[in-house]
């Protein structure tokens, strides 16, 4: 079973790079003498970098090609960031791991300014989230927020060349490429909830590859699962894409899961929260019971105007 290897399929970028090394690296501890092999792909959004995520049909294209890599049987893997995973997977893939969740905060970045409270009227921040810009204009009405893409590298640089005052970013991402020292702040979840599922690494197979599951199980972390697809049933009564304004963070405390969620306008004019807790055994019913609480609070609304449709 180990002689035949397995294959990881992953985006190019530094970030997604890291991520499958460190997904081999942990294979490899597991299964002592298996051969990982890393394919890289190029995505739409990260060929076309002058288009907006928007435009482009979402976070959700960033693990397109990577299925169908899957699908192909060009690759028995793909790692992702589980913030760009859509909540419906193609017939024959699953999410068979999600494992452990790193630090889910988002992070400012400044060469000038230490935290938010410290940016004066029409500082420019970098952010392509529409759940940023949601949370940032509620907060501090006046900043001038503008769409930034690529990898992080460069969005540094871009910072760097003075073309923006601060950055948000997750934290995970700057702690995974050892760029701590950049992070000006860490913006806590009561000042910016995080997206859904960030933090976490998922890991994408065929559903009926029984030699690939058995060697991929052993990463997964049970309370990171339980609460990222709590978080995902929460978007999928929403009918939430990877690129709407919509927040959501679940913590297990003992036999209780505590989730709070917030759906708003990007330019911060509505903004509607909740929260939620219960048996952990009900966690996902607990995300879908969260997400008709928005609905019935405004969210089908705001949803409704950003999207262009009313199917909440």
């Amino acid at each position: 079973m180990l002689n035949s290897g397995l294959r990881i399929v992953t985006r190019e970028s530094p970030l997604a790079l890291w991520q499958a090394q460190f997904v081999r690296a942990r294979l490899q501890e597991t299964h002592p003498g298996l051969s990982v092999g890393i394919k890289t792909v190029k995505t739409v959004p990260d060929r076309f970098l002058h288009k907006s995520l928007a435009e482009m049909g979402g976070k959700g294209m960033f693990v397109k090609e990577l299925e169908q890599a899957l699908l192909n049987d060009e690759a028995d893997l793909a790692v992702h960031s589980m913030k760009d995973v859509t909540v419906d997977l193609p017939a024959g893939l699953s999410l068979t791991v999600i494992m452990q969740r790193e630090d889910p905060r988002d992070v400012l970045i400044s060469n000038r300014y230490s935290s938010l409270a410290e940016l004066p009227a029409g500082a420019v921040i970098g952010t392509s989230s529409l759940r940023r810009q949601c949370q940032l204009n509620a907060a501090c009405p006046g900043l001038a927020l503008r769409d930034i893409r690529g990898n992080v590298g460069s969005r540094l640089q871009k910072l760097d060349n003075g073309a923006y005052d601060a950055l948000v970013l997750a934290a995970a991402g700057m702690k995974r490429l050892g760029k701590e020292d950049r992070i000006s702040s860490y913006l806590g979840v009561e000042e910016m909830l995080p997206a859904i599922g960030q933090g976490a690494l998922g890991i994408e197979t065929r559903t009926n590859d029984q030699r690939v599951l058995q060697l991929v199980r052993p990463l997964g972390h049970e309370p990171t699962r339980v609460c990222v697809n709590a978080e995902r049933a929460l978007s999928r009564r929403l009918y939430g894409g990877c690129h709407l304004p919509v927040a959501a963070y679940a913590e297990i405390s003992g036999e209780v899961l505590s989730m709070e969620a917030l759906v708003g306008y990007p330019d911060g004019s509505g903004v509607v929260k909740n929260k939620i807790s219960g048996p952990v055994d009900r966690s996902e019913k607990l995300g879908s019971e969260l997400g008709e609480r928005l609905l019935q609070q405004g969210a089908r609304q705001i949803l409704a105007g950003v999207t262009g449709n009313d199917k909440q």
